[in-house]
């Protein structure tokens, strides 16, 4: 059941999400050939806690794993989409990685990624995150009350394969506040006017995940 947030509550998200993005860019700026994903890991870690606040991902247990996430950071590197964990791989020139992170400030959650260049990359590595940077854009237009979950997925979909590219069916965004993964699930693929309607007080984690190859 989808859970609509009082302007209170939207308001400790909106503050949520500001500490989150700041972290984020943090975290871009550190990234560089050489560098470690656990390091990346480590700083997450320490820019999340010094404030005050709690990693979301450290220790979270969806239904149906068998253990704990036992990380501050998903780094997922070139074709690994999303939840790849940290180690000692090193970044190279020419890499992308995708750090996918979250916070519980006050007892809410939020949840946000970035895809980030390692040096040089290619112009179809450049092409891919900026179409993936651009279907999130047209996401957050379609996020409007009255207009549907299914728009939303339109949007997105409708422009990545117009670039020559595809959506990731299997995973999807969500629902987001008192709990990491809240309902409703959100597909980066839909047909316009269907599915839930959105309301004043959804709280959504959109998330456009895109591929160079096949869904």
């Amino acid at each position: 059941m989808t859970t609509l947030k009082n302007e209170k509550e939207i308001l400790l998200m909106t503050e949520a999400g500001k500490r989150l993005g700041a972290v984020l860019a943090t975290l871009k700026k550190a990234v560089r050939p050489g560098i470690t994903t656990k390091e990346l890991d480590a700083l997450a870690y320490q820019l999340i806690t010094a404030p005050g606040d709690t990693p979301a991902f450290l220790g979270y247990q969806p239904d149906g794993a068998a253990v704990p996430y036992p990380a501050t950071l998903c780094a997922s590197v070139n074709d690994g989409v999303v939840h790849g964990l940290p180690g000692g791989r090193q970044l190279a020139e020419g890499d992308i990685v995708k750090l996918d992170l979250g916070l519980i400030h006050k007892g809410y959650y939020v949840d946000a990624a970035v895809t980030v260049p390692v040096g040089k990359i290619s112009a179809r590595t450049r092409k891919l995150v900026a179409v993936t940077e651009e279907a999130l854009a047209r996401a957050v237009k379609a996020a409007r009350p009255g207009r549907t979950l299914g728009d939303i997925g339109h949007a997105v979909q409708e422009f990545v394969e117009a670039n020559g590219f595809s959506v990731v069916r299997a995973l999807t965004g969500h629902g987001i506040g008192k709990d990491l993964h809240e309902d409703p699930a959100v597909y980066n693929f839909g047909t316009p006017g269907t599915g839930e309607r959105l309301r004043p007080g959804m709280t959504l984690a959109l998330e456009p995940m895109v591929n160079a190859g096949r869904p």
